[in-house]
């Protein structure tokens, strides 16, 4: 394991202990997602230096490149049910929240619980890493705040998942290195588009969005675009 993954996850354990009670009063401070390769530590933090462009831009180059296939079969029920604490082999999985409420919790700051529960997340603060906004959100309101798929599960079907076992496109959909809670709406013009189609309005974070992007597809194998790949290039140019 490397230093910085070593790091990351003793950071994210951390944060798992504070999720415990009925608030979460400490600040989410985003993090670079270089140094946050568990996906357990919150946001997404903007990637500036030379040497940090330059890192990206390797991991963007590792990515196979193949012909977006046909959305033959897909359902989002492939992926396993929507939000359920049911995955195995990734972070959080079955500590007895939904995922959803998981990364409110790992995002937001100021967050509040329904009372009695250590899980249900009703309201907090987010900075919006897609446009930059801040936002209060309160549960009465829930589609304002969307938990993305960094790599859409409808794109990774079109790029083999149909193959995956189940199991995998289970964790595929539940692996906090893959989602990121953001504007709804930026959500939604967003879709199951790849790079090459859509990019964070906020442009200052579209590095360290394709790296991320790129993250998850090397850690499930999954090919992008020609297109796409030169787009993710783009955004880490020095």
């Amino acid at each position: 394991m490397s230093t910085k993954d070593a790091i990351a996850l003793l950071a994210g354990a951390i944060i798992v202990v504070s999720f415990v009670g009925t608030a979460k009063t400490s600040p989410a401070t985003a993090a670079s997602p270089l140094g946050n390769l568990s996906g357990t530590l919150p946001g997404l933090a903007p990637i500036i230096s030379g040497d940090d462009k330059a890192e990206a831009r390797g991991l963007v180059k590792r990515l196979r490149v193949k012909r977006l296939g046909p959305n033959t079969g897909y359902a989002r029920t492939r992926f396993g049910e929507n939000w359920a604490d049911s995955a195995t082999g990734v972070p959080y999985a079955r500590n007895g929240c939904r995922t959803r409420d998981d990364l409110l919790a790992r995002d937001g700051r100021e967050v509040t619980y329904r009372s009695g529960s250590s899980c249900e997340v009703v309201s907090m603060e987010l900075t919006d890493p897609y446009t930059g906004r801040i936002i209060r959100w309160r549960k009465k309101d829930a589609d304002e705040v969307q938990v993305d798929h960094v790599v859409p599960l409808n794109y990774a079907w079109r790029m083999g998942a149909p193959r995956w076992s189940t199991s995998k496109r289970l964790d595929f959909a539940n692996d906090p290195l893959n989602l990121l809670p953001v504007d709804g709406e930026a959500n939604e013009q967003k879709d199951a588009s790849g790079p090459a189609s859509w990019l964070p309005p906020h442009r200052r974070i579209r590095c360290s969005y394709v790296t991320r992007f790129a993250q998850v597809a090397l850690k499930y194998g999954v090919p992008v675009t020609a297109a796409d790949k030169k787009a993710m290039l783009a955004q880490c140019s020095a």
